[in-house]
């Protein structure tokens, strides 16, 4: 009768081996502790001229759709329209499901492997191989002297007739996780599933703010079109004036070339900045997916340039660290960093596998309904790295130096992250101050302009004096057409440094990405 595996040993073999399992080598991971103040500078000691900003900012929470607030809906439309299609953000999120696979491969080793198996081979032993070797069969000296037979068993290799074998059946095999090798695994690969899906969710962030800027940068570079128009109908009545006015002698012929110069200058003004028009379409028909020119006529028409709202909220620092996708994922790096510190330490250590095979062998294929023909194998196995020539604490000390660079990473992404706040804010202050001075820089222009023209048309002086106010004009308008622009693109900045609401429990889901 057939000795059957002792499978009370094996079972307490089982429980002891997962008793053990609690101990898990190698530094479990803490998260990284910032100092962050209470409030922002900025807001806490505002400045006399701050105070009087048409804009400012609240500490209320970051509203997840924030480009909703410049209230324009081609804006929304374009963002609604990159999240859904934009090929970085498509990207981003291919690389998550490439996370989230390698995360499946390694929970899948901490589970039993089970392989079914079957074969068929048609054999003959070779008369000068192996099996001559043993020799001094017991029927023939002959042919033990030769070594042409098998002294144990009595039977000369040439005897030997070819023959079939059929099996079938099944092996198993389970590492125990003695000292967490496999979870520090799980753990690395959750980590990294972790900072791929930050990734992902900075790669929407910055895809939003580019949209958002260069949607308001294309508006007011068709503001600038349309202030040199405009400029260019003024030149053109001054040149016409300049004209009747030498037809009637009293003006001469320089003040007709000046005023030809000036309109030549503002008109040679025009291509270029169609040609940045046309490149910020091409920007946003990419931002899309769409191919070039594939947003012209929808964002041909001037629009004015999306103004700001009279009050910014901006959130608390402390909501910082959670709120900002780069700075999540570089705490994700870190804690997968420390998980591979726990598998290199647990490599240092015997690794322990359970084995066991079973099946059913016969030399004709009816044998294999006979119980008979089973055959299995079953027992612990165990190996002990002796010698691997510095590999394991070089390995180790790999581990540990990355986890080092990724703290580092860590700290410099959060210090980042403060000056880039910093920085939006006074930028997004100061701007505003200057708008005001712009706009009264305007209005002045226009009455030097408007007192030149008179001047010149009733004789009291040349057309110098015109072509100097026109110039001067001209800036100002540009200077101011800018700067409205600029506000705007530095609340983007801002809402960027801020990590654009993003919540790790909140997902933005649009009509075009469902």
């Amino acid at each position: 009768m057939q000795r059957l595996p002792n499978f009370r040993q094996i079972a307490s073999l089982m429980t002891i081996s997962l008793l053990m399992g609690a101990c898990t080598v190698g530094p479990d991971f803490e998260k990284p502790k910032t100092d962050v103040p209470k409030t922002w500078d900025w807001v806490s000691k505002p400045s006399n001229n701050a105070q009087t900003l048409a804009s400012t900012v609240s500490l209320q929470s970051i509203d997840v759709e924030w480009w909703k607030q410049f209230n324009d809906p081609e804006l929304t439309k374009l963002v609604n329209r990159a999240m859904g299609a934009n090929l970085s953000i498509r990207q981003a999120a291919t690389r998550m499901e490439q996370s989230r696979a390698h995360q499946g491969i390694a929970l899948a080793d901490q589970f039993p492997r089970l392989n079914g198996n079957a074969s068929y081979s048609h054999q003959k032993p070779s008369e000068k191989g192996v099996i001559a070797v043993f020799g001094g069969s017991s029927t023939a000296a002959g042919a033990a002297a030769k070594g042409t037979g098998i002294g144990v068993l009595g039977i000369p290799a040439v005897n030997i007739q070819p023959f079939d074998l059929w099996q079938y059946g099944f092996d198993a095999s389970w590492e125990l996780d003695l000292w967490g090798r496999v979870r520090r695994g799980i753990e690395y690969a959750d980590a990294s599933f972790e900072a791929s899906n930050e990734a992902k969710s900075y790669a929407m962030l910055s895809t939003l703010a580019e949209v958002a800027r260069d949607y308001i940068e294309l508006r007011r570079i068709q503001r600038t079109l349309e202030i040199i128009r405009q400029m260019e109908d003024y030149a053109q009545q001054h040149l016409e004036l300049a004209t009747q006015k030498v037809e009637n002698g009293v003006a001469t012929d320089l003040d007709v070339s000046q005023a030809k110069t000036q309109l030549a200058s503002i008109q040679a003004q025009i291509p270029q900045v169609e040609e940045q028009q046309s490149e910020m379409i091409n920007r946003l028909s990419f931002l899309v997916s769409a191919p070039p020119k594939a947003l012209q006529a929808e964002l041909i028409q001037p629009a004015i340039v999306p103004p700001v709202p009279p009050r910014i909220p901006i959130g608390l620092p402390s909501d910082l660290v959670r709120r900002r996708p780069d700075i999540r994922q570089a705490e994700a790096q870190l804690h997968a960093a420390t998980a591979e510190i726990g598998v290199a330490v647990a490599d240092f250590y015997p690794r322990f596998l359970l084995t066991g095979s079973a099946g059913l062998q016969g030399l004709k294929i009816k044998d294999l309904a006979n119980w008979q023909a089973l055959q299995y194998a079953i027992g612990p196995s165990m190996t002990l790295p002796i010698f691997q020539g510095g590999r394991l604490k070089a390995t180790l000390e790999l581990r540990e130096s990355e986890q080092k660079e990724a703290a580092i990473a860590y700290q410099n992404t959060v210090l980042q992250a403060w000056h880039e706040i910093d920085n939006a804010l006074t930028a997004y202050a100061n701007e505003q101050l200057r708008n005001d001075r712009l706009a009264e820089a305007v209005k002045s222009s226009q009455d030097e302009l408007e007192l030149a023209t008179m001047r010149f048309k009733h004789g009291v002086t040349d057309f110098l004096p015109v072509l100097t106010a026109q110039k001067t004009r001209l800036q100002s308008e540009l200077d101011y057409a800018n700067s409205t622009g600029k506000i705007s693109t530095n609340l983007v900045a801002l809402y960027k440094a801020l990590g654009g609401g993003f919540d790790p429990a909140t997902e933005i889901v649009t009509k075009e990405s469902k």
